[in-house]
């Protein structure tokens, strides 16, 4: 099921949102040189930049992952890594499936608040996202990135402001799909208790050292929730729900 766009309209250009996606795909291709660059410099990075949960529970470093192959860069303090990772990705598919989920319901969650405050939710987001991952998994040395947590709390905003916007959604079953309008809630509700359920699974399961970080998908969605009445404002939202009308 993928979302591909909503039935709210924007009362004004969403530049923030159109400059988190910009430096994203910069980050990626340009920065951590993903796809196409150079795979060391990329692995590298990841160990560099990307937030190791027991980096910061036991204040060391950990090592690159080949050590045939050293980085040129010195590691990030990891209280850096907290945000350097936001804006990193683990592939194309990684990269694009967040985009896409930050420009259906950014924008919306962006207007309701107006710019500089939806910067501080999307990195409050980001952080909480990070803050349940790590007391999830303290001592683990897997790298954590990409932007989900962050977006996770846009999401969880979105679902109390706008949950009867509906949601234009590719469904595919096996190997036919068809385009359905569905209600936000359902959409963004069948999301979550993905994340939930996947995360339960991961921890009663054996461990294998890499994945998903479902938590900080649960705790950004968490963050969203029980922040959104803080940020956003009720005559913007309000306006922005008789645009629709």
């Amino acid at each position: 099921m993928f979302p591909l766009k909503d039935n709210i309209p924007t009362l004004r250009f969403p530049a923030v949102t159109v400059a988190l996606i910009a430096i994203n795909v910069a980050a990626y291709f340009l920065w951590q040189r993903g796809t196409f660059g150079d795979q060391t410099h990329f692995e590298c990075n990841l160990y560099d930049y990307g937030f190791i949960p027991r980096e910061l529970t036991e204040g060391g470093q950990v090592a690159d992952p080949d050590p045939t192959h050293p980085c040129a860069e010195p590691e990030a303090p990891t209280v850096l890594t907290v945000f350097t990772a936001m804006f990193m990705h683990g592939g194309l598919l990684h990269l694009g499936g967040n985009m896409l989920f930050l420009w259906i319901f950014g924008n919306n969650v962006e207007d309701s608040m107006g710019r500089v405050r939806f910067v501080v939710f999307y990195l409050l987001g980001g952080i909480a996202a990070t803050a349940l991952q790590l007391a999830i998994d303290p001592d683990s040395t897997v790298p954590n990135i990409g932007a989900s947590g962050a977006i996770a709390g846009v999401l969880g905003g979105y679902i109390l402001l706008f949950p009867r916007a509906r949601i234009i959604t590719l469904i595919l079953i096996v190997f036919f799909f068809t385009f359905v309008e569905l209600p936000a809630m359902l959409v963004l509700g069948i999301w979550f208790v993905e994340q939930a359920l996947f995360g339960y699974f991961d921890l009663t399961g054996p461990a294998e050292g890499g994945g998903v970080a479902y938590f900080a998908h649960i705790g950004g969605f968490a963050f969203g929730l029980a922040a959104i009445k803080l940020f956003a404002d009720e005559r913007k939202q309000r306006a922005q729900l008789e645009a629709r009308l």
